[in-house]
């Protein structure tokens, strides 16, 4: 089985590049089955992701797989140079490819180190090819112990268990002090990047509302449509700020957006209820005195940079037990194929040895028929048989032995178990 994997991804090639080679999903069996059609690989599977474009070809037929070609077919699909797709792009072949496709669907060659979506990226690109017809015995084996690798590094290790994004940091903190975020309401200041992934995080950890406050009424709804969240504006703050169990602001004021005596008002309000505030924007939008108040939990961004840090180092060491279990696995790969590659050299062997043995019981059988004695013809079939089966190993010996390679005669008399001779 040959292997080659090509690909593009955020260390090699800047965005406008890979928008330029990634594969929208209405495209993606057409790709496929361009590829195969085009000879890029016997079988074939491309995973397509904002951070990456990865093909995955494969012969089981015993061809060598070519990257001109492969290249050659990417530049061609997507009508881009080849020269550029040359400057950014990587091959790689066999183990080397199997190796990278297994640290890959383990999270270890991602942006963010150890980010889980890529596994169910990777098991959709899978079920597309199978679905495209590009995918058969070989890539069945090859995903099947990727996935298997990468569901033991999640489950071995911690490698995705501290957060390293400056926004879940911020959502994680907010659990040290409600326990479920099923009852709370949380006011989300802003509607950049930061704020946008606050709320995905708040919304996969179940929370039970969430209010935006911008400056612009139609950047804040057009976020809040994608939440179901409400829209306000800042100078609405004050209104809603009594319902706020967790506050995360994240603008580019500035001056602070809010003080010290709204938030005292509104605690008074709540009844002295616990609030989390999470001030991610320099300049910081929340004042500092805020702190100061009691049932306030308030946090800046050098606390969410400490948490990121910290979080980083542990990944990364978790990345070092993951490595060696891709390894380990990469070791038993390679001895199964090496045990295959011994399994047809017997098959191929015994085949060989069983057509000697029809010649030579053809011939018996014949000389029988002639009236031949029975004992004289048993005794040329044992005699004929012997010569032709020791014919082509004792030849190979004599030949190793007069190069000098006792290396192979020694080996010779392990594989044949001949025990050293007196002579």
């Amino acid at each position: 089985m040959k292997l080659l994997l090509l690909g593009i991804n955020h260390n090699s090639a800047p965005l406008a590049l890979r928008e330029r080679v990634a594969f929208v999903p209405e495209h993606m069996q057409l790709a496929l089955r361009s590829g195969v059609e085009q000879g890029v690989g016997d079988e074939l599977v491309i995973l397509s992701t904002c951070n990456r474009t990865e093909v995955y070809a494969v012969s089981e037929s015993g061809r060598d797989l070519s990257g001109d070609v492969l290249l050659d077919w990417l530049a061609g699909f997507h009508r881009v140079p080849r020269t550029d797709l040359d400057e950014c792009s990587y091959l790689s072949a066999d183990q080397e490819a199997l190796q990278h496709m297994m640290e890959v669907a383990a999270g270890l060659d991602s942006m963010v180190l150890g980010e889980p979506q890529i596994l169910g990226q990777m098991k959709s690109a899978f079920a597309v090819a199978i679905e495209a017809g590009t995918v058969g015995g070989a890539m069945n084996r090859l995903f099947a112990q990727i996935f298997s690798v990468a569901k033991q590094v999640r489950t071995d290790t911690a490698i995705g268990e501290n957060p390293v994004s400056v926004a879940y940091a911020a959502v994680s903190l907010t659990q040290h002090v409600f326990s479920s975020l099923s009852k709370c309401t949380a006011l989300l200041i802003g509607a950049g990047e930061t704020v946008e992934l606050v709320a995905r995080h708040l919304r996969d950890k179940g929370i039970k509302r969430i209010i935006i406050a911008n400056r612009t009424l139609e950047r804040a709804r057009r976020l809040a449509d994608e939440f179901q969240a409400e829209a306000i504006m800042l100078s609405e703050i004050p209104e809603y700020l009594v319902d706020a169990d967790i506050l995360v602001a994240s603008t580019a004021s500035q001056l602070p957006i809010l003080g010290k005596g709204a938030v005292e008002a509104a605690l008074k309000k709540r009844k002295h209820r616990p609030v989390v505030m999470v001030d991610i924007a320099v300049p910081r939008d929340i004042e500092a005195q805020v702190a100061e108040l009691d049932d306030v939990y308030l946090y800046t961004v050098d606390d969410l940079r400490e948490i990121v840090d910290v979080n980083k180092r542990a990944r990364e060491s978790e990345a070092r037990k993951a490595d060696q279990i891709i390894v380990e696995a990469l070791n038993e790969w390679q001895a199964r194929l090496r045990s295959k590659d011994a399994v047809n050299t017997i098959k191929d062997y015994r085949a060989k040895a069983e057509q000697l043995r029809d010649a030579e019981l053809d011939r018996a059988l014949k000389l029988l028929a002639r009236g031949e004695s029975a004992e004289q013809v048993l005794e040329q079939l044992a005699r004929g048989l012997t010569n032709k089966l020791i014919h082509s190993p004792t030849t190979q010996i004599k030949e190793a032995g007069a190069k000098g390679r006792n290396d192979l005669v020694d080996w010779a008399r392990e594989l044949l178990q001949i025990k050293e001779s007196d002579n």
